[in-house]
Parts: C-alpha cells; structure tokens; sequence
C-alpha cells in the first residue's frame, strides 16, 4: 500500500514520510501537483494526502481536477486555515476526510487507513468487474439475447416466443448461460446483469 503527499512544506512531507513508513507503508513525497502527476502511480491500494493550500494553487481545485480526469484515489485533505464551506466542497468533491492542523498521528493515520481501505475495495470491485466482463464476452450473440431476457424474469416459453424459437433450444442456451457466467441460481445472474448494465427494466413477464 502507498500513500502519496503533495505539500510545498518540506518539514511537513518530511513528518508525515516518517510517520506513514513507520507503519510499514510505501510514501511517496511531492511539492506540487505537478510532480505527483508525472510520478508513476501503484497497482496497489493507496491515497493522496493533500495540502488544501499550495504555492500558487489551491489542493481543492487539484482535487476537483482529478475527478474530472477520472483518477479516483481517495483523498485525505489538510488545512491549517479550514472552514465549513472549505469542509463541505471538499467532502462533496468525494475527499474521505479533512483534517486541520494541529492533528494528531492517531487522526491522520485513522485516516489514510480509512483511505487505504476504500481504494482496496474498489480495486477488488473493478477486478470482479473485468471479470464478469470476460466471463459475458465468452457468450454467443444468440446467449447473450436470452440472458438479457431471462434477467428480466421471462419464463423459457416467453423468451422462445420473443426470439422464435422452441422452448428446448432456449433452455439449452440459458444451460449455457449459465455454465459460462458461473452463476449459481438465476438471482446470482440477475444481479450480474445489473453489474454489467444490460438488464432490460421495461420488459417483464406480465407485458409479453
């Protein structure tokens, strides 16, 4: 696990290196925004501990820019000049805290665990998710309709009307459905499709 710090202080990054490597934790340490986006970034769970108030910017508008480009490592922000609304743009721009200075080592590191934790999940999240992906795009076309179908809740001889097909030939594809996408029951399919945006809301059983 890495953590990342941008602030143009150098006895603060200098405290905090300590502190994050006493734990046992990968610190990378940078004076400006600059240089943290040209550093090479982890495949490992981490998170940016950043100043709110930088030379010549403002850590805010670095967060808000991150989101905007996508990069969505968690943010620990730290000011020694906060207020609420300062509190709540940051807290709205998805920072998972905003710490102001003093803080103890016991809140930072609470912190940045928490941190830690949230960009882990969605890395496991993502990881789930490309393999689901991989696991749908084994599917034929013609599985791939009667998956979308069978989500929806249509019984097999609804879905064989639907495609114009026998009923046997349907239960044979969504066998295959199954085996292919491993899934244990057709709710763990269900949710599945959710996962992957191709459940079909407007269709259920009753309008067929």
């Amino acid at each position: 696990m890495t953590v990342f710090v941008i602030d143009d202080d150098p006895e603060v990054l200098g405290s905090l290196g300590s502190l994050f490597r006493s734990t046992g934790l990968d610190v990378a340490l940078f004076q400006s925004p600059e240089e943290f986006l040209a550093a090479e970034k982890p495949t490992t769970a981490s998170c940016l501990v950043l100043d709110v108030r930088l030379r010549g910017q403002s850590g805010l508008d670095f967060q808000e820019r991150l989101v905007a480009e996508g990069i969505t490592l968690p943010v620990v922000l730290i000011t020694g000049h906060g207020d609420i609304p300062m509190t709540v743009r940051a807290m709205k721009a998805g920072a998972v805290d905003f710490l102001p200075k003093p803080f103890s080592e016991e809140q930072m590191l609470a912190a940045v665990g928490s941190a830690l934790e949230r960009d882990e999940e969605r890395r496991e999240q993502a990881a789930g998710s490309d393999a689901l992906q991989l696991c749908y795009d084994r599917l034929t076309p013609r599985e791939r309709e009667v998956m979308s179908l069978v989500v929806t809740g249509l019984m097999n001889k609804q879905v064989a009307a639907r495609m114009e097909l026998s009923e046997i030939t349907v239960k044979i594809h969504r066998g295959n459905v199954m085996r292919k996408m491993a899934a244990q029951s057709l709710a763990d399919l269900v949710r599945m499709a959710e996962t992957l945006g191709i459940r079909d809301d407007t269709i259920h059983r009753f309008n067929i």
